[in-house]
């Protein structure tokens, strides 16, 4: 009986993570399915400061918000550090500047970086978030 009981709870927690795993997958190519409908303008660089702001998507995509621009930001791969650590970008090449492909945010390499419209950051923001989920 403690055999079924331990396999049926083993189950249970393989289905969330499944699950999980799927809204977050979900998110992801929500996101990826914006930037090719938008034909968002890839950023080689953003100029950034103490005041920057940002907002995690998922562990893949963050918006960030650096001296009244914004920007979409894609990582290498998933960023889990994004949600332990306030997210702050490590500066590697130039004081104030970030760079694509070279330089990291929290450890973890960005990959691409588009530029947004403040339009473009409200629908992104949308993105994952079911009716009522805001307070």
């Amino acid at each position: 009986m403690k055999k079924a009981n331990a396999l049926f709870a083993f189950m249970l927690l393989s289905a969330c993570v499944t699950q999980e795993e799927l809204i977050t997958q979900d998110i992801e190519q929500a996101v990826r399915d914006f930037i090719e409908v938008r034909e968002l303008p890839e950023a080689n660089e953003m100029r950034t400061s103490n005041s920057d702001n940002w907002d995690k998507i998922d562990q893949n995509f963050i918006l960030y918000e650096a001296r009244k621009k914004y920007y979409l930001i894609e990582f290498t791969r998933r960023c889990y550090e994004l949600d332990q650590y306030p997210v702050v970008p490590d500066q590697r090449r130039s004081a104030n500047t970030v760079s694509a492909r070279f330089d990291t945010i929290r450890g973890c390499r960005i990959a691409k970086m588009f530029s947004l419209t403040e339009g473009e950051v409200e629908e992104l923001r949308e993105i994952g978030e079911s009716p009522g989920s805001r307070n």
